[in-house]
């Protein structure tokens, strides 16, 4: 479970300030606008929705991924981009909701399956 949680974490921290990072790093220009993009309306969202269904299995230990996930996106657009941009603070909020939601229904589905260690129960 323990393992589980730092890998997880491990990811979240490379996803949400390393590729930030990268972004701003080696990507000049329009290019890392696009990026940028990229990043923000495809990679992360969709990370969000995957860690919330990894979080929805082990629910009890994982909870709060979808919470650390977003903080970590927040603390690294402030630090790479633009600190007091209220803007990412939003796509943080967007990022939080869509990884509960899916660690919900994950849950809810691994509870009515019984395929779960720790679901709901």
């Amino acid at each position: 479970m323990k393992k589980n949680f730092t890998v997880w974490l491990m990811l979240s921290a490379a996803i949400m300030l390393f590729l930030p990072w990268s972004a701003v790093t080696f990507v000049k220009g329009d290019a890392g606008m696009a990026a940028c993009f990229l990043l923000f309306y495809a990679v992360n969202p969709v990370y969000s929705i995957l860690l919330g269904i990894a979080s929805g299995k082990e629910i009890r230990q994982m909870w709060c991924q979808p919470i650390l996930s977003s903080a970590l996106y927040f603390m690294g657009t402030w630090i790479f981009f633009d600190m007091g941009e209220t803007a990412f603070l939003l796509y943080a909020g967007i990022y939080l909701l869509l990884g509960m939601a899916a660690m919900l229904i994950s849950g809810m589905a691994c509870r009515k399956t019984g395929g779960s260690k720790g679901g709901f129960r």
